[in-house]
C-alpha cells in the first residue's frame, strides 16, 4: 500500500558541517556547562526595576499621561480656592441684603457669576483630565501585562521536563494569574493614586504655607508623616498574614485542580468525601489566615481614621480661631475644610493602596521567579538548525541520571540505522523511555553524546531536533478540541486535504465517516470521548502530518486490547517503512519484524540482533520471550 506517498520526510536545506569537522574542546565545554541560574527579584525596588523595561516601551504615552495628571491636580486644588472666593464675595452681600435687599439684587448676580463658572470648569477639568490620563495610560498598563504574560508563557514552555514533572498545575496557574493581575494593580495604583495623592498633598501644603499661618502647613505635614509611618509599620507587620493567606490559597487551589483532573480515579475508589475533607482542611487553614489578615486590616483602618480625624479637628479649630480674631474670613474656613475633605478621601485610601501595592509586589515576585527559573536545556550561542540527511541516530557512551544517586545510563552506546526499525526492550526501569526523552532533548546527557547524522544534538537548535522527530507516546493526551485540530497539531499550517490524508494513513477515515460531525467532532478533555485505539490512531496521524525523518513509538500499544494492538501494530509497521524508527516495546510479540532489537538491562546494552538470532542465543531476550509466552498462555482461558 502506498498510503505514505503524500508524507515524505522533509529534506534538509542546511548543509551539515558536523560530519567533516570535529567539535573543539571549548565547544564541548560550552555545551556541557549549565546555564547560570537567574535570580528572581527580591524586594519592592528590584521588582519595580524588573517591571520598568516593559513600561519604558511607551515613553511618549507615559509623558502625556503624567502631564494630564499634573493638570488634573492643579484643577482639583483650585476648586476650594474658587469656592473660597465665592463665599467671600457673597459674605458682604449677605450682610447688605439684610439692610437693603433691593439695592444689591443685581450685584448678587454679577459678582459670583464668573467665580461660579470657573468653579464648574475646574470641576469638569479635574474629572476630564483624569479620564484622559487613564485613557492614554490604558495601553501602557495592558501592553505591559500582555508582554509579561506572553514572556512567562513562552518561558514555561522552554523549561525542562523536570520542572513540569515537579510543578502543580493549579498552583502554577494561580501564581501566573495573581502575578499578571499584580502588574496592572501596581501600575494603576502607583500612577493613578499614589503619585496623584502625593502631588495633591504637596500642592495643598504649599498653598497653605503661602496663604495662611504656618500652623496649617505644620498640621498637614505632621498628619501626613504620622499617617504614612503608621500605615507602613502596620502594613509591614500584617504583610506576612496576607502572604500566608495567598500561599494557603495556592495550595487549596492546587489540591482542588489535582483532584478534578483525577476525577475517574476518585470515582474508582469512592473517595469523594476523602477528597472533600482534604480540600476542606486546606480551606480551613486559609480561612484562619484570612481572619487574621482582616483583623490586622481593621486595626490599620482605625488608626488611620484617628490620625485623619485629629488633623481635621485641629485644622478646623485653627480656622475658627482665625475667623473669630478677624485674620481669616468665612471663605478661608470653607477652603480649609474643602482641602481637608479633598485630602481625606485619598489619604484614607492610601493604606489600602499601600497594602495592595505590597501584595502586588509579592505576587509579582512569584511571577518573576518563574521567569528566573533556570533553563536546564539551553541552546549554545550561535547554534545552527539540525541538517538531516539520512536520519542515522547514535548514542555514544552516554551517561545520564535524573538523580545523581541513581544513574540510569553509565556508558551506553547504540545505533538507530537510517531507514530501519530498531526496537528496544527490557524490564521496567531499564531506561527504555529515557532514550526517547534524551533524543528529544528534554534532558541533556551528563557524559557522551547523541548524534543525528553526525551532529551532536546539544550543538544545534533544539527546536530543529524536535521538528525532525515524530512520536506516538504510550499515553496519548489530546486537546479538548476537534479531531481536525488534534491531527493538525502536528503541522498547524497543514491544509484540510493534508489532514485528511494523514487520517487515512492512520486508518482513521472509517471512524471519521461514522461520526455525524466528522473531523469537527469534539474529542473531550484529554481525548476522553475516544477509545484507546482511536486516540493512538490520532497520535499516528498527528506524527505523520509532521513529516518527520525519525519516528519514535514509546510503548504505543501497551495499554490497548489485543485486537486494537494488532491493528495499531500493523499501522506502525506500515508507517515506519523507509524511516528511521525507534520502537520502545513492552510486549515482545509486537517487534519480531524489527530490523534490530536491542535489549537493555539496568541501563546497559546486553544483547542486540534480530528476533530469531536473539532466541537462538538463549540469553536475556529468550528469557523475556518465554516469560511473556507463559504469561499469555496462563491468561488465555481454556476452550470448553
Amino acid at each position: 500500500m502506498l498510503l505514505l506517498a503524500p508524507f515524505p520526510a522533509k529534506p534538509s536545506m542546511t548543509p551539515s558541517t558536523a560530519e567533516t569537522s570535529p567539535l573543539a574542546q571549548d565547544s564541548l565545554a560550552a555545551v556541557d556547562a549549565t546555564p547560570p541560574v537567574a535570580r528572581p527579584p527580591k524586594g519592592a525596588w528590584q521588582v519595580i526595576a524588573t517591571l520598568l523595561p516593559y513600561l519604558m516601551k511607551y515613553k511618549l504615552r507615559m509623558g502625556l499621561a503624567l502631564a494630564a495628571l499634573v493638570a488634573a491636580k492643579l484643577a482639583n486644588v483650585s476648586i476650594p480656592i474658587f469656592l473660597k472666593e465665592i463665599v467671600d464675595g457673597l459674605t458682604p452681600l449677605a450682610t447688605a441684603t439684610t439692610q437693603s435687599p433691593n439695592a444689591v439684587a443685581g450685584a448678587v448676580l454679577v459678582i459670583p457669576l464668573a467665580l461660579v463658572v470657573g468653579y464648574g470648569l475646574m470641576r469638569l477639568a479635574s474629572t476630564g483630565l483624569t479620564e484622559i490620563r487613564e485613557l492614554i495610560f490604558a495601553r501602557v498598563t495592558q501592553g505591559a501585562v500582555r508582554d509579561i504574560s506572553l514572556r512567562v508563557f513562552r518561558h514555561l514552555h522552554q523549561l525542562s521536563l523536570r520542572f513540569h514533572l515537579e510543578r502543580q498545575t493549579g498552583g502554577l496557574t494561580r501564581d501566573i494569574e495573581r502575578g499578571t493581575r499584580g502588574v496592572g494593580t501596581l501600575v494603576n495604583f502607583t500612577l493613578y493614586s499614589i503619585v496623584p495623592t502625593a502631588l495633591e498633598v504637596l500642592l495643598v501644603t504649599a498653598y497653605l504655607a503661602w496663604q495662611y499661618p504656618p500652623i496649617f502647613a505644620w498640621i498637614t505635614l505632621a498628619a501626613l508623616v504620622a499617617y504614612v509611618v503608621y500605615t507602613f509599620m502596620v502594613t509591614e507587620w500584617r504583610t506576612h498574614f496576607r502572604r500566608e493567606m495567598n500561599e494557603l490559597d495556592t495550595r487549596a487551589n492546587a489540591r482542588a485542580i489535582d483532584s478534578l483532573l483525577n476525577y475517574e480515579t476518585v470515582k474508582y475508589f469512592n473517595n469523594e468525601e476523602f477528597e472533600a475533607q482534604r480540600y476542606d482542611r486546606s480551606l480551613h487553614r486559609w480561612q484562619e489566615a484570612a481572619i487574621k489578615s482582616q483583623a490586622s486590616l481593621s486595626l490599620l483602618n482605625v488608626g488611620q481614621s484617628a490620625i485623619i480625624a485629629l488633623a481635621a479637628t485641629l485644622m478646623v479649630w485653627q480656622a475658627v480661631v482665625g475667623v473669630q480674631a478677624g485674620t481669616m474670613t468665612l471663605g478661608d474656613l470653607v477652603l480649609v475644610n474643602a482641602f481637608l475633605i479633598q485630602l481625606y478621601v485619598p489619604l484614607n485610601f492610601l493604606g489600602v493602596l499601600y497594602r495592595e501595592i505590597k501584595q502586588s509586589i509579592a505576587d509579582m515576585e512569584r511571577l518573576f521567579g518563574l521567569m528566573a527559573q533556570n533553563k536546564e536545556v539551553a541552546d549554545p550561542p550561535g547554534a545552527l538548525p539540525l541538517a538531516v540527511k539520512t536520519g542515522t541516530v547514535r548514542f555514544e557512551e552516554v551517561a545520564f541520571a535524573y538523580d545523581p544517586r541513581r544513574p540510569i545510563f553509565r556508558s551506553l552506546s547504540l545505533t538507530l540505522s537510517a531507514g530501519k526499525t530498531t526496537a528496544v526492550v527490557g524490564s521496567s526501569g531499564a531506561g527504555k523511555s529515557t532514550l526517547s526523552r534524551l533524543l528529544y532533548r528534554f534532558y541533556d546527557v551528563q557524559k557522551g553524546r547523541i548524534t543525528i547524522d553526525g551532529q551532536d544534538i546539544r550543538t544545534v537548535v533544539q527546536g530543529s531536533v524536535r521538528q525532525a522527530i515524530g512520536i506516538v507516546p504510550q499515553d496519548t493526551v489530546l486537546f479538548n478540541d476537534t479531531l481536525a485540530y488534534n491531527i493538525r497539531y502536528g503541522c498547524p499550517n497543514a491544509s484540510d486535504d493534508e489532514v485528511w490524508q494523514a487520517a487515512q494513513s492512520a486508518h482513521l477515515d472509517a471512524l471519521i465517516r461514522s461520526l455525524p460531525e466528522g473531523l469537527q467532532t469534539q474529542v473531550g478533555e484529554r481525548g476522553l470521548k475516544l477509545s484507546g485505539g482511536e486516540k493512538q490512531r490520532v497520535a499516528i496521524a498527528r506524527a505523520l502530518l509532521k513529516r518527520p525523518a525519525i519516528l519514535v513509538f514509546d510503548e504505543a500499544t501497551s495499554a490497548l486490547d489485543s485486537e486494537s494492538e494488532r491493528a495499531i501494530q500493523a499501522e506502525i509497521r506500515e508507517v515506519s517503512r523507509g524511516r528511521t524508527s525507534l520502537v520502545i516495546a513492552h510486549r515482545l510479540s509486537t517487534i519480531i519484524d524489527a530490523d534490530m532489537i536491542i535489549v537493555l538491562e539496568d541501563g546497559a546494552l546486553i544483547e542486540q540482533g534480530r528476533h530469531a538470532e536473539l532466541l537462538a542465543r538463549r540469553g536475556r531476550y529468550a528469557e523475556l520471550w518465554e516469560m511473556q509466552a507463559r504469561q499469555d498462555h496462563e491468561a488465555t482461558p481454556p476452550i470448553r
